[in-house]
């Protein structure tokens, strides 16, 4: 067994249900962003979100999947340290997902306006 397959293995096991399961559903987000092709689009066509709405109860992996599918013509690449970042404050520092969530949001905004003004 690999290094990092054994210290995976063992943070998996000193976790709670919940957290396992936010690794797990993290981990099928980073595997798709790296299988991503971002499609070249001409400088003076600007594509429009999808917007969807919101759900009542929605946990932090599907906002992001949710925010993707929303804001599809962004470059992730600039937003996987950000979105990381808050990932973080969630499940290491238990920051409220509610909270984290309404940033996720704003994040996509922000580059999504930084997206039509380039």
């Amino acid at each position: 067994m690999s290094n990092e397959l054994q210290r995976l293995t063992q943070l998996l096991n000193g976790m709670s249900p919940e957290h396992k399961q936010s690794l797990i559903d993290y981990a099928e987000f980073l595997k798709q962003k790296s299988k991503q092709d971002v499609q070249q689009q001409e400088p003076q066509e600007k594509l429009q979100p999808n917007a969807s709405s919101r759900p009542d109860e929605e946990n932090i992996i599907n906002a992001i999947k949710r925010l993707r599918a929303s804001y599809f013509m962004l470059n992730t690449d600039g937003l996987l340290n950000e979105t990381s970042s808050l990932m973080t404050q969630h499940i290491v520092h238990g920051r409220a997902a509610i909270e984290v969530i309404d940033e996720l949001e704003i994040l996509f905004e922000q580059h999504y306006q930084h997206y039509v003004q380039s």
